[in-house]
């Protein structure tokens, strides 16, 4: 046994002998607002909050989203995509002679190989409109984070159908597959730790582009 195993054998016995009870966490706050979940006001806002956090944002139909992800590869020579993602959308990342590598639990790029990778294009899973937030869940289509947080250029393909108002709305969405690896995307990463002075990719990349399917 080891020690780690011990001293958490010895806190499940302490707290088998205690009756306190587990209060139940309050509810009442807004899990709902007003406009509908991939409305054109929650649509509007997320681009909002994501344009102020200097996200470039488009918007497509579906025929139109691999001619958008080509658009916003534009300045990459190097691709890294997740094994599930659409194959017409792979197809897209390739064009104008970009290296596109595939990446999988099972056959995963190092993180040195990641590093010399100029843009990662992923799916995502849902959005919260009142923060400008997206989230990833590690789904095929999404895959691991860490190619979501070493190349430098972020693309995002999101449904609209996919985009809710409030976090609690979303959280609800995540939480019928709790146990997946979430990533929450705020804009482009960025710091200002140190003396206040602004540095973009410290945490994540420096561009996050995102596509909005209606």
């Amino acid at each position: 046994m080891s020690a780690r195993d011990d001293i958490l054998n010895s806190v499940r016995a302490a707290l088998a002998t205690q009756k306190v009870p587990t209060p139940e966490p309050p509810r009442n706050y807004r899990r709902t607002a007003e406009d509908l979940p991939g409305s054109e006001a929650v649509i509007a806002d997320l681009i909002e909050k994501l344009e102020d956090y200097t996200a470039t944002v488009i918007r497509c139909k579906e025929d139109g989203i691999a001619d958008a992800i080509d658009s916003f590869l534009s300045d990459a020579k190097s691709v890294v995509v997740p094994h599930g993602l659409k194959k017409d959308w792979q197809e897209a990342a390739e064009r104008d002679g970009r290296i596109v590598q595939q990446d999988s639990v099972d056959a995963p790029l190092d993180n040195y190989q990641l590093n010399d990778i100029d843009a990662v294009v992923t799916s995502s899973a849902v959005a919260i409109s009142m923060s400008g937030t997206i989230i990833l869940d590690g789904e095929a289509d999404q895959g691991r984070r860490a190619i979501t947080l070493i190349p430098d250029t972020h693309v995002i393909v999101l449904r609209a159908k996919d985009i809710y108002p409030t976090v609690p709305q979303a959280v609800d969405i995540l939480g019928e597959n709790p146990t997946r690896p979430f990533t929450w995307i705020a804009g482009p990463s960025a710091t200002s730790d140190i003396e206040l002075v602004r540095v973009d990719g410290v945490h994540g990349p420096r561009n996050l582009r995102v596509i909005i399917v209606d």
